[in-house]
């Protein structure tokens, strides 16, 4: 017998050969959410794993986010399926993440109708009520070329050229044999909840989520949202940078140079175009937010550059220097101090101070001494003109209860972040959050000191402040600004393998560490920093950036 210790569950006695699904199955009720996978040693491990010896594990369900990524995994590797068993030659390609879901394009000898996609929905439902196993299969290198030759996924194919190893593990499901970048859960059975919504030239796919766990959230049209994906989309056609093969074979010709110039000057262009936006409006305050890691400041000190171009002279101003007394910070659910609520910030004399300052007023900014967790008086009122916009970088930008007391006529909002237009191939996209992630380990670690231990650490608790301050206003924006660089990952690389190597097997952030060595294993390296310039949104991150960040 083996003996298995589950967090929160107690102790459980398992036949010699047990699998980890054997042991949620004893675990697992209606009203808990559905448990995808286990962590053993700080390590993922499938539920069709067999259990070798005694150990202590942690249940992972779909209100976790690596649970909540297995569950979409799996369910696309049907929806795949199904739609190459209804449609004859089509290619099914994963595009990104918007409206909770998961946005899908078709290429096929004519365009998909509302009944196709009902097809489509009505096989994935089909493969789900036989309860299929996904096999996991060790496949040699060649045999899995020859695979994707077949189901001509391009992409696929140019990737393995940079596969160091020569092996490669495929999923089968039916006849469809594919590569997916993760786990997926034991058997078709488990995808019980999801949706199709049509939308553009393709469908969103519905699924449940972590802050969702039992059933797939209602689509909200994020539309805003979808016209940045779109204009990233018509960048990597210019750039010919589609997937990461695309990126790789650049830098083996080395070629990537010019990548970087055009990548650096179409961010330039699409900032001079929202400067002249606010040139001609004459809004005078402008307010930037977005997710951590995102750019915002040197997206804000670009645009100040530009508005200065446009004849206009920007001040800044910080809303961390509004931040309440320490005594008066809110706490989150766990008792911390929440520095990323707004009941955080001193709102009231927040709008007192910008109301002053557009009529012309004298004003004495406060600063916030951190060390003593008080504001303190600058001693140094001063006025603006008619011709100085306020620009204001902050997480709740976008929220009108910062700037409730402001005219709406008077504020223009942009919302910026980091929404990668490059994928790993057709069916594997790269998640926002994890460019993100390495963009915060490594400056983190350049600026603060701080290891990738600690970053991937509070990487959770960031991810919920942005789920709850930032996600729901993004809307609001009237620009928005996509500050993702198709090359960058290639740089972060070798600034970041380093720092992830660092973290132990005993570590509970090894898991974590693992994965992203996995991802950026794909890319070849960009070794020189200098072909940064020195202007980019990526030096906030690398170092060397010409503003003060």
């Amino acid at each position: 017998m083996i003996k298995v210790n589950v967090r929160e569950f107690g102790t459980f006695e398992l036949e010699e050969g047990a699998t980890y699904e054997s042991l949620a199955r004893k675990i697992q009720t209606p009203e808990k959410p559905l448990i995808v996978a286990v962590r053993c040693g700080n390590v993922l491990r499938e539920l069709t794993e067999v259990i070798e010896k005694s150990c202590d594990v942690k249940m992972v369900d779909l209100e976790t986010s690596d649970g909540e990524k297995i569950y979409q995994r799996s369910l696309s590797f049907i929806m795949i399926r199904a739609a190459i068993e209804s449609f004859k030659g089509i290619k099914v390609k994963i595009e990104h993440s918007l409206s909770k879901g998961l946005y899908c394009e078709f290429e096929y000898k004519r365009k998909l109708t509302h009944e196709d996609y009902e097809v489509i929905k009505s096989r994935m439902q089909e493969i789900i009520s036989q309860n299929e196993p996904f096999v996991k299969k060790k496949t040699a290198i060649e045999t899995a070329r020859n695979t994707f030759e077949a189901y001509k996924m391009q992409s696929k194919v140019d990737l393995l050229k940079y596969r160091e190893s020569d092996y490669i593990n495929l999923y089968q499901c039916g006849e469809l044999q594919n590569y997916f970048y993760g786990y997926m859960v034991p058997s078709t059975g488990y995808i019980q909840n999801f949706d199709m919504v049509k939308y553009d030239n393709g469908m969103i796919l519905m699924h449940p989520t972590k802050y969702s766990p039992f059933m797939a959230p209602a689509f909200v049209e994020s539309p805003k949202i979808a016209d940045i994906f779109s204009e990233s989309e018509r960048w990597g056609e210019i750039m010919e940078m589609a997937y990461v093969s695309n990126l790789n074979a650049l830098i083996e010709k080395e070629e990537h140079p010019e990548l970087i110039q055009i990548a650096e000057a179409l961010h330039e262009k699409k900032i001079a175009y929202i400067a002249d936006q606010i040139s001609k409006t004459g809004k005078r305050v402008i307010l930037i937010a977005g997710p951590s890691s995102s750019g915002k400041t040197t997206f804000a000190n670009r645009l100040r550059i530009q508005l200065k171009v446009n004849g206009l002279h920007p001040i800044t101003i910080s809303t961390d220097n509004y931040f309440v007394d320490r005594e008066k910070t809110p706490r989150d659910e766990q008792g911390e101090l929440d520095f990323e609520s707004i009941d955080a910030v001193d709102v009231a004399q927040f709008n007192k101070d910008l109301m002053m300052l557009l009529d012309g007023e004298m004003v004495d900014l406060p600063v916030f001494n951190f060390h003593v967790g008080k504001r303190e008086v600058r001693n140094k009122p001063f006025s603006i003109k008619e011709d100085q916009p306020i620009i204001i970088e902050g997480i709740h930008g976008l929220n009108e209860q910062l700037t409730s007391k402001i005219f709406k006529r008077d504020k223009f909002k942009i919302y910026v972040s980091a929404l990668t237009q490059l994928n790993i191939d057709e069916h594997n996209r790269i998640p926002t959050t994890q460019t993100r992630l390495l963009r915060r380990i490594v400056r983190d670690n350049q600026f603060r000191g701080h290891s990738a231990k600690k970053t991937i650490g509070m990487w959770s608790s960031v991810r919920r402040g942005e789920e709850r301050n930032i996600f729901p206003y993004q809307e609001e924006a009237d620009a928005m600004f996509n500050t993702a660089l198709p090359y960058e990952l290639a740089v972060l690389k070798k600034h970041a393998e380093p720092l992830l190597e660092e973290i132990l097997p005993s570590d509970a952030e090894y898991g974590e560490a693992v994965l992203l060595l996995k991802f950026l294993s794909y890319f070849k390296s960009i070794d020189d920093d200098t072909l940064v310039p020195y202007v980019s949104i990526l030096k906030e991150f690398i170092g060397g950036s010409c503003f003060d960040v």
